[in-house]
């Protein structure tokens, strides 16, 4: 009973080792490749400023504001002491 515990456990070491192995190649094959984006582009959100679609909305939004129909600014009055 004692050589079948060992086997058992023999054999989850083997298997753990190569799940193991197998995850250090994957993380090494990722990591070595090169990123899509170049190094000198916006990341995030400020990649979508120079959108055509972006660019379309803001020039909407400062028609509508120029025009007198666009959103007020309110501003929160102090509190008194």
């Amino acid at each position: 009973m004692e050589s079948a515990s060992r086997r058992s456990k023999l054999r989850s070491f083997a298997i753990g080792g190569v799940v193991g192995a197998a995850g250090a190649i994957a993380t090494a094959r990722r990591a070595s490749r090169r990123s899509r984006r170049p190094r000198d582009s916006p990341g995030g959100l400020a990649a979508f400023e120079d959108a055509p679609c972006f660019l379309e909305l803001i020039g909407e939004e400062a028609q509508r504001y120029r025009e007198g129909g666009g959103c007020e600014i309110v501003t929160a009055s102090p509190k008194p002491t």
